[in-house]
């Protein structure tokens, strides 16, 4: 008995579970929900078109050609640059979609960078800080928000120039308090947890606590945020652009061929009709990547589409 209590117990043989690369762990799952992986490569596609369809369709978007007056689309017979028709100038629509996805996306990407670093870092103090600071920052959240977003971009741009600059400034002005009060109801739930108390009695100092431990669980909601926002950003400066004080010519967004396209609906109805399709098709697209986001993103609800793909495979 005595050489049994002193022979060492032998460690129980516990199968522990691989390592799973988080981005492959992201394509599988990504795959496994085919509606989603349409929506991704749409979005795909739509960024590809913005950074190079303008060297792609080349001079076809300015071009003038007043033989080919709103001349309708589904033809071959002059190129199949003008396979959706040309505008009232005689300019390829499918070139001036291609150019005017560049201008349009990087005004919502560009508007939604801003606001989502401005206000993940105004939520991360008002959140960790609290006390005077926190409820100042609030404080001026509140003030934004008490104005409707569209009805203040509308009167900054037309007592303003309406110039991109502008544009994206008073976009991503208007955005900033989704992404500061959604950090800052993260990070007072965050800071109370024990990893959290035990960094802080370890003598980790309150921007290392910020970096290490709070902003990479903070940061999955804020890019599910962003990729819906982008949405609802890209709407915004079409509904400006359409009622003429957004971009203005010679730029062209998608917004601004709808507003110079709906007088001619009678007589030319794909001026504003392809368009409003490209607006619809990425406006969907990324909302159902957002919602596929959420879910992807959630340990809670990820089982979902693992199941989902098992059930597939």
């Amino acid at each position: 008995m005595a050489e049994a209590a002193e022979r060492p117990l032998a460690a129980p043989d516990i199968e522990l579970p691989p390592v799973v690369n988080p981005w492959l762990q992201g394509v599988r799952l990504l795959v496994a929900d085919k509606l989603a992986l349409v929506a991704f490569l749409f979005v795909l596609l739509m960024a590809f078109c913005a950074i190079f369809g303008p060297s792609l369709v080349g001079p076809a978007a300015t071009s003038m050609n007043l033989r080919m007056r709103n001349a309708p689309p589904f033809s071959l017979e002059h190129g199949w640059v003008y396979i959706l028709g040309a505008d009232a100038l005689g300019r390829s629509m499918l070139a001036r979609i291609v150019v005017a996805s560049q201008n349009t996306l990087a005004i919502a990407a560009a508007a939604v960078a801003c606001a989502l670093t401005i206000g993940c870092v105004l939520g991360l103090i008002a959140g960790y800080a609290g006390g005077f600071l926190g409820g100042a920052v609030m404080r001026l959240a509140d003030i934004i928000m008490s104005f409707p977003s569209l009805l203040l971009a509308v009167i900054v741009l037309y007592m303003l120039e309406p110039r991109v600059m502008n544009l994206v400034l008073v976009l991503a002005i208007t955005r900033i308090p989704i992404y500061l009060r959604t950090t800052r109801a993260e990070v007072l739930e965050i800071r109370e947890r024990m990893f959290v108390q035990a960094a802080r009695v370890m003598g980790a100092s309150g921007p290392r606590i910020i970096a290490r431990h709070i902003l990479p669980i903070v940061a999955p909601t804020l890019i599910t945020i962003a990729t819906l926002d982008f949405a609802v950003v890209m709407l915004a400066e079409s509904s400006l652009s359409f009622l003429g004080i957004g971009i203005q010519p010679p730029e062209v967004t998608w917004g601004l061929m709808i507003a110079q396209g709906r007088g001619y609906l009678s007589q030319a109805w794909w001026l504003a009709f392809w368009p409003g399709v490209a607006i619809v098709l990425t406006t969907m697209s990324l909302n159902l990547l957002s919602a596929w986001l959420r879910t992807a993103t959630d340990p809670m609800q990820r089982w979902r589409l693992e199941q989902g793909g098992a059930r597939r495979v």
